[in-house]
């Protein structure tokens, strides 16, 4: 319990050791405010961070930020296989990058020869 404590307030200081410093680098005053706001907003999660830990919400924001996160990379894919149809349709792809084989050229491999191997998945760390 000591080391936990030990920890949320070495955290909060070296936080503000560095908003202190970060404060002192920037140049023109207009910047400082917005700064200022948002260590302010960091400095509130840092103090309420042992309240959400006891009550289970640390967990629940970990997990929102991942769905987030893998909503993000989701759309990504989307749009890259988007693009690569795209540029397979228009022929704009080299000829090792094509999926389908054209009239009269034969495969080297077929689907059922394929062969992945997964030592490990991990969903939700």
């Amino acid at each position: 319990m000591l080391e936990a404590l030990y920890g949320w307030i070495r955290s909060i200081s070296v936080y503000l050791v560095v908003t202190a410093a970060v404060m002192h680098a920037v140049a023109g005053k207009e910047y400082a405010r917005y700064i200022r706001f948002f260590s302010g907003l960091v400095l509130i999660l840092l103090l309420a961070s042992p309240l959400l830990r006891l009550t289970g919400l640390w967990e629940e924001f970990g997990t929102l930020y991942r769905s987030m996160e893998y909503r993000e990379q989701t759309e990504k894919i989307g749009q890259a296989a988007r693009i690569y149809s795209e540029a397979e349709s228009n022929g704009l792809l080299p000829d090792e990058y094509r999926t389908a084989p054209e009239e009269g050229e034969e495969t080297e491999k077929s689907a059922g020869d394929v062969r992945i191997e997964v030592e490990e998945i991990r969903i939700g760390e």
